[in-house]
């Protein structure tokens, strides 16, 4: 038997029926680019604690904000690099260990309470099994000139991994001269200067909420326009 005309109609994918609603259809039909585009948001507590697993163990010390760029942004795409910068500024201004703090706000943004506590497992769990082993190590053989020369060799290499994360994050960040200037003005006041974090903060983050504030303003209008 064939099907009448208004029944092939309402079940045609793709064509907007009244009075019939067609899971999936209207929503594709209606997202932007940006939803379209969107990285991923929601993940596993176990992909959580195997991921910041792999932080903690591919690196140390200050290349820690590298690896978690690579892993987060760059292989897992749960954050773009604008919102990853962002996210690690929070959580070096708040006290504590800036690691543990990134790891907390990742995995709460992916998973809630439950991915916090995948993201903090994943974090210290080995590197606490390890440093244990290590320090007993080290306790025994300190004022051994090998083992100075090696911890020299990690320094350097997690120094290097430190301007890789600056590099690639300031090619997609650093685009107009705004952020440029915020930029050289942290590095002269934080970096050459020495001034307390909090201090450099009071003078930057003002005109740097202000510019952002201001960026996202016109771009509501202009997608209000369009």
């Amino acid at each position: 038997m064939t099907p009448n005309s208004s029944t092939s109609e309402a079940l045609a994918p793709g064509v907007d029926t009244p009075g019939v609603d067609t899971p999936g259809v209207n929503e594709a039909a209606t997202a932007t680019p940006e939803e379209v585009d969107a990285p991923k948001r929601i993940a596993s507590t176990w992909e959580i604690a195997r991921t910041f697993n792999e932080i903690s163990l591919s690196s140390f010390g200050g290349g820690l904000s590298a690896w978690s760029r690579e892993m987060v942004v760059a292989r897992r795409k749960w954050m773009d690099d604008p919102e990853f910068l962002s996210a690690l500024t929070i959580c070096r201004i708040l006290p504590g260990a800036n690691q543990v703090n990134m790891a907390v706000f990742v995995g709460t943004k992916l998973n809630g309470i439950r991915g916090a506590g995948a993201a903090l497992a994943g974090l210290i769990a080995m590197p606490t099994v390890l440093l244990m082993g290590i320090a007993a190590l080290y306790a025994a053989f300190q004022h051994s000139h090998a083992v100075q020369h090696v911890l020299s060799g990690f320094a350097a290499a997690a120094v290097a991994m430190t301007f890789q994360m600056v590099w690639k994050t300031g090619r997609t960040t650093l685009t107009s001269i705004v952020p440029l200037l915020l930029f050289a003005a942290t590095f002269v006041l934080s970096g050459l200067l020495r001034w307390p974090l909090w201090c450099t903060l009071l003078i930057t983050a003002p005109f740097g909420i202000a510019w952002a504030w201001r960026r996202a303003h016109r771009r509501d209008a202009a997608r209000a326009a369009s």
